[in-house]
């Protein structure tokens, strides 16, 4: 995937979110409200600070409640709170155990139904009036979190507010082979085709 402006992307999306028809969640059927920004990895740095930016000018100048969830922070904390023994065990047998092997003990460890699905759920129900779920971080936590999984169990949580994923790939979509996210434009994370593409969307 080639470079991309951004800066212009940024402008666009931080339209679309800011627009009333967004907020609303009008125009979608029956759809669920979930939207996609696929980028190019090797951007990854330039999206992290227009992501910033964004999420500056929708809470202190548009005063809207939007919940940025790390995937990856998450997982950590999710962990964390396993105690020290833990993660101690897992840096211990790392080593020592199969890829396959230590890569299933995490998937059990952060399992998107059972563990982190609830957890993005326990922070939505502590936000008062939330507007928009972000979710970032998706790069970081593969192969032990994939993004279908999460977006999958997401729907039954996250039902009544917009959520905005951004994926460092491709979110291909087509009439014939169906949808599907390719994560770091080469590994395809699985068929997925309830999200819209944000940069299609427009913000009146």
């Amino acid at each position: 995937m080639s470079s991309r402006d951004i800066v212009a992307e940024e402008r666009h999306v931080l339209a679309v979110l800011s627009s009333e028809r967004f907020l609303r969640m009008e125009g979608l059927g029956n759809e669920v409200p979930f939207f996609i920004w696929a980028y190019p990895p090797q951007q990854e740095l330039e999206v992290q600070e227009a992501t910033g930016r964004i999420l500056s000018v929708l809470r202190s100048e548009n005063g809207l409640n939007v919940l940025a969830v790390d995937l990856f922070d998450l997982a950590i904390t999710l962990l964390e709170e396993r105690g020290r023994s833990v993660l101690d065990r897992l840096e211990a047998v790392e080593t020592t155990r199969s890829r396959s092997d230590f890569r299933r003990d995490l998937q059990r460890m952060l399992d998107p139904e059972k563990h982190i699905v609830p957890a993005i759920k326990q922070q939505i129900d502590v936000e008062a009036d939330l507007d928009i779920l972000m979710l970032t971080g998706i790069g970081r936590v593969f192969p032990f979190v994939r993004s279908h999984n999460i977006l999958n169990n997401l729907q039954r949580a996250a039902s009544r507010i917009p959520v905005l994923t951004l994926f460092p790939g491709e979110y291909r979509q087509s009439a014939t082979t169906g949808s599907s996210l390719v994560l770091f434009d080469r590994l395809t994370d699985d068929q997925y085709y309830r999200a819209k593409n944000i940069l299609e969307q427009e913000p009146a």
